[in-house]
């Protein structure tokens, strides 16, 4: 049996999972706490959970951001250092991009992702455009699109301007936690494998943003 290999570094702690391509098998450690040094601790657990050997994983993705540098750096380079042998391929995603496959929506169904960037800024990502707003903007964007779908992380979800406006739009909310990462797994069909990864602290527009 061969697995696919997912990772995420771009929030809090460590996010990892191993599953089979045809989900029958599924194993994940999710710890908030945990930092970069537990990546390989991790990954041996779960592959003997599995019963797995590193030779039977041909498929590794990771976060690279937007999110925290050093998370990010080091869950890349170590998702990097697993498919240097040529042995696996590597799939890059962003976190919003990741995190828009929680939706479970419908073809056609117009998604949108919003996690907090700092005090009163988001990362938003719409129409497969990402940016880092301010909350009046993201508002804005939400009341021009017909959003059927948004996956949202505590902080947005506690956020009383923006929780205003996820029930004046009637969206349904999907938080960005408690899903199997394996949910992610359609990306492998839309992203081009490569090993030349670089950890997004923040995107080229959010510097314009930032300097704003």
């Amino acid at each position: 049996m061969t697995f696919d290999l997912y990772v995420d570094t771009s929030r809090k702690g460590i996010s990892m999972a191993i599953a089979s391509p045809d989900g029958s098998a599924y194993e994940e450690i999710i710890d908030p706490a945990a930092k970069g040094e537990s990546l390989s601790a991790n990954l041996d657990a779960l592959l003997q959970r599995a019963g797995a050997s590193l030779d039977d994983i041909k498929r590794v993705m990771v976060t690279v951001g937007p999110g925290s540098f050093s998370g990010l750096r080091t869950g890349v380079a170590f998702c990097q250092g697993l498919c240097f042998s040529g042995k696996r391929n590597l799939y890059g995603v962003t976190t919003l991009q990741a995190l828009e496959c929680f939706a479970q929506a419908k073809e056609g169904d117009r998604i949108a992702t919003v996690i907090r960037a700092r005090n009163g800024y988001w990362y938003l990502r719409l129409d497969s455009t990402e940016k880092f707003i301010e909350t009046a903007e993201v508002i804005q964007a939400l009341d021009t699109k017909k959003v059927m779908h948004i996956v949202a992380d505590e902080a947005a979800m506690a956020d009383a301007e923006l929780n205003a406006e996820f029930e004046k739009i009637g969206a349904s909310i999907t938080p960005d936690t408690g899903k199997p990462l394996n949910q992610w797994a359609p990306l492998f069909n839309t992203v081009k494998p490569t090993l030349i990864q670089e950890a997004n602290y923040i995107q080229p527009s959010y510097f314009e943003k930032l300097k704003a």
